[in-house]
């Protein structure tokens, strides 16, 4: 396979072959590698964006109003994202301004809270009396 990619070159001598590595290719290849790894995180974000950007076109209004709730999970979590921006890092909040707050996404605000809740985005106390975006951000 080595050969098959330019990578050595054999030449047979008496009982044995003599193997050259080409270091130039190993070098063209790696970088060929590295430059298409480099690129990769890139590309999946753009394809990211291009999938939410649908999803919330398909779930929300025009007033960004959640029109109703994907059964996919995966589409689920892009409307959780899009209605956890509302909410600032490091504040508490009461369960009557995450309702207030969430209100203005859609009226079934209890789907939406639990949502944040079952996919770590956002944690609350014990009595559910605070909540607050969670450290990972779901």
């Amino acid at each position: 396979y080595l050969t098959h990619v330019e990578l050595v070159s054999a030449r047979a001598e008496g009982h044995f072959y003599i193997y050259s590595l080409h270091t130039e290719r190993l070098a063209q290849m790696a970088q060929s590698i590295h430059t298409q790894l480099a690129t990769a995180p890139a590309a999946q974000a753009e394809e990211g964006d291009a999938f939410d950007r649908k999803v919330l076109r398909s779930f929300t209004d025009a007033e960004g109003r959640i029109t109703s709730f994907p059964a996919q999970e995966k589409k689920f979590i892009v409307i959780l994202r899009y209605a956890l921006k509302a909410f600032e890092p490091g504040r508490r909040y009461t369960e009557k301004e995450v309702n207030e707050i969430l209100s203005r996404f859609n009226k079934d605000t209890a789907s939406l809270r639990r949502g944040f809740i079952e996919y770590h985005m956002m944690e609350r106390d014990p009595d559910g009396r605070s909540y607050w975006l969670a450290e990972n951000g779901g």
